[in-house]
This record gives C-alpha cells, structure tokens and sequence, in this order.
C-alpha cells in the first residue's frame, strides 16, 4: 500500500501544507462516480482540472462535479477552453483570471485558469492547463505560461496540467529549466500518467516557483481508497498529486 503525502496542515511558522491535484477528466465523459471517488482519495486543497465541460450546460457539469469531490469551483472550464480551478473550502480566493491563448488556424482553442488562493498566511499563485499537440504552438504556450504564473503577482506558485509533452521534449524541458518540475524533485507514487495499458509516458506535471518546497508528487496509485477499477473507469488519464510547503508572506 502506497503511504500517503503529508496531510493538509498550517505550520507553526504560518507556512501552509497544500495538497495539489492535476487531473485530465476527459470533459466528464466517462465514469463521473469514479472520478469523484479518485478525486476525494486525494484530498486536495486544490484541483487543476483539464478538459473540463465547456459546451451545453457545462458550468452544471462543474458545479456537480465540485459538489460529489466536496469541492467547490473557483474558475475556469468554457471561459479558459476547457482548464479548471476547484478547491476547498481551507482555501480563500483573493482573484480569478481565466486567459484564452493565440490559436492557431485549424487547431483547438487553448487557454489557462488562474487564480491567487489563501491558506491563512500562506498565498499560492495556481495555473491549470492543456497545452497543444503541436510542437511549435505548444512551445510559445510554454513561453505564455511563464509570462502568465510570473504576472500573478505572488511569490510562490504552482502551474500543473497535461502538457502533451514528455520530459524529454522541448516545452517540458523548457518549464522544468525555470520551475520545479514536481515529480523530478521529490518523486512518490507512479511516474507515468497515460491510461493504464496504454504506452508508458509522463506527459502530466505539477511545476513549483522557487521557494515552494515539494514534499512529494506522482500519481496516487495504490493510495488508500483509490481502486484500479476506479482509474481506469474515471478518465483516460492518470492524476497527478503533490504535497507542497508554501511559506508565509
């Protein structure tokens, strides 16, 4: 059985324990009682969702989606292209920006959910995103990223999604060179984060700003109250967790 990451927790000194999640739900098309499930397991502080409902009624969809994960919405979905923000009720919402990206003829509309969050003293800067199948497109969203987690104007923060790159391609090379790539610096869990069955690849990451301490990040397989049965029902992607320390301010 896989030990679990520290729990939730506000330091002594102020300093916040926040649990992050990134999670590819395949716009809620699959097994949404499974997903529910896999996401209470974790018990995150908060979610940074990917292809989230966008189309007919979606912010229905969301708002059910939060209310079966003991969640609640903070931004995103239709208004950023498909990326997410849910969160806790430990956590206070200082602001919300959900950003659209340059598209290219031909391709999917992209886009990033942001939001600065409070846990006491402690502030987190979080970006949720989807970055594109191409290479030369997804490379600028890279670049756009960057631009966007240091324009939140805190010190620390977080910026976790599916990148549609590996660790060895370019884009990922290129946030991993200026943030923390999370699994990197303190692996835990299971690395790889395609469908179980499918080709072993880690194209889903948690990125920390510098000063924030990773405690521990992968995928939660094996984790107490997780079921294969429920990963492979919930999406087709594997979540990302990661326990991180975000000082005071």
């Amino acid at each position: 059985m896989l030990a679990d990451l520290p729990p939730s927790r506000t330091e002594g000194d102020g300093s916040a324990v926040v649990r992050v999640l990134s999670y590819n739900i395949r716009s809620m098309r699959d097994d949404t009682g499974a997903l529910a499930r896999v996401i209470r397991a974790c018990a995150p502080d908060v979610v940074c969702v990917q292809e989230a409902p966008r189309f007919f009624r979606w912010r229905k969809a969301a708002a059910r989606l939060a209310r079966t994960s003991e969640l609640v919405y903070v931004t995103g979905g239709a208004t950023a292209s498909g990326p997410m923000i849910l969160s806790s009720l430990r956590a206070t919402v200082e602001r919300t920006e959900d950003v659209l990206l340059p598209r290219t003829p031909g391709l999917h509309q992209r886009g990033f959910a942001t939001a600065v969050l409070r846990f006491g003293r402690a502030r987190l800067g979080v970006l949720s995103c989807h970055l594109s199948m191409k290479d030369s497109e997804r490379y600028g969203q890279g670049k756009l990223l960057l631009d966007r987690l240091a324009s939140l104007g805190v010190p620390h923060a977080v910026a976790a999604g599916d990148l549609n790159d590996r660790p060895d391609g370019r884009t990922f090379g290129l946030l991993a060179d200026a943030l923390q790539d999370g699994w990197a610096t303190k692996p835990w869990g299971r690395e790889h984060t395609t469908r179980l069955g499918d080709p072993l690849q880690r194209i889903d990451a948690v990125f920390a700003t510098e000063g924030v301490e990773v405690l521990g990040c992968g995928v939660p397989m094996g984790l107490p109250g997780i079921a294969e049965r429920d990963l492979r029902a919930a999406t087709d992607h594997l979540p990302v967790l990661a326990a991180v320390r975000v000082p005071a301010v």
